[in-house]
């Protein structure tokens, strides 16, 4: 446990930190799962929809550090990758 008063502060801002980002990861899994069901269901429009509003939530955990900037391109391009491959 933390004895000193810096580590104490250290701790609670910690803390504070791990809700916030557990926050933005839920709603990004939340975005990617609209994603999967859309291209699960075979609809171009409503898949086309859900990755214009998926992307930039990615994008935007990864600027937050909840992701990796490089996680965060890959997961785009792979889910770019799937939205394409349904028109062929």
């Amino acid at each position: 446990m933390a004895n000193t008063p810096s580590a104490k502060k250290a701790a609670r801002k910690i803390e504070a930190r791990t809700e916030v980002n557990k926050s933005r990861r839920s709603r990004v899994r939340t975005f990617l799962r609209k994603f999967e069901d859309a291209v699960a269901s075979g609809d171009q429009a409503a898949a086309s929809l859900a990755f214009k509003a998926v992307e930039p939530e990615v994008m935007r955990a990864a600027s937050k550090g909840v992701f990796h900037k490089n996680t965060a391109s890959r997961k785009v391009s792979r889910l770019s990758a799937r939205l394409k491959g349904m028109s062929a």
